[in-house]
């Protein structure tokens, strides 16, 4: 049986909307917490809205999750670089490019490519590709390849795609897949492999996307 997409985002609307009427102004540690949460209520919302096949209602969506991310970030703690991936993700999933390439320059300001974590290191490389600084993007995509606190064909795809490695991004993507497909869990338990769709949106530009399929990506 196929997941009902609708009541995936019928969910996350209403999460959004109750998050968003309860969002605190006295405490900002409090306030960054709810933004972020409503922001991935309205992330999840635009991967279903993608799953259906409804674009402009994912975009929508992603803009709100990507605008409760930005607002969030002010009053994060020092080093909260996945705010700023999931802009950048948030943008390109709703094919604003325009709007990735604003994150992208806002995360490299913020210092992520002279981050020491894996996750700041993550942030640069997809911020730098999303840029079109694939030369830039090579050492950075490098430096997190063998590291065992980030996962292996994540970096491989980055580095790749980088490269402009067509057979080397193929097994990479196609390895990034597999590890959504044995997955248990997803954000906001929405069964949808967006670092794939996002990944994939980059390749494309560079013409080496894969052919994938799977239950776990859009039509």
């Amino acid at each position: 049986m196929g997941e009902d997409w609708t009541a995936h985002a019928e969910r996350e609307e209403a999460r959004y909307r109750d998050g968003s009427q309860r969002i605190p102004d006295d405490d900002p540690d409090a306030r960054q917490r709810q933004l972020t949460r409503i922001g991935n209520a309205a992330y999840g919302a635009g991967l279903s809205y993608l799953m259906l096949g409804d674009a402009d209602a994912a975009a929508d969506a992603l803009a709100r999750a990507a605008a409760a991310y930005l607002d969030s970030y002010d009053d994060a703690p020092r080093g909260s670089w996945g705010r700023l991936v999931a802009m950048i993700k948030a943008a390109i999933l709703a094919g604003d490019w325009a709007r990735a390439a604003d994150h992208a320059r806002r995360t490299l300001d913020e210092g992520a490519r002279e981050a020491e974590s894996p996750i700041g290191r993550y942030a640069a490389a997809l911020a730098l590709l999303t840029l079109g600084e694939d030369e830039d993007a090579r050492p950075v995509a490098d430096s997190i390849r063998e590291r065992e606190d980030f996962p292996h064909d994540v970096a491989n795809a980055l580095a790749t795609l980088a490269a402009e490695d067509t057979l080397g991004y193929t097994y990479a993507i196609e390895s990034v897949l597999e590890s959504f497909e044995r997955r248990d869990e997803y954000l906001e338990d929405i069964p949808a492999a967006d670092t794939v769709v996002v990944l994939q949106a980059l390749a494309e530009r560079r013409g080496i996307a894969a052919e994938l399929e799977s239950p776990l990506l859009p039509r």
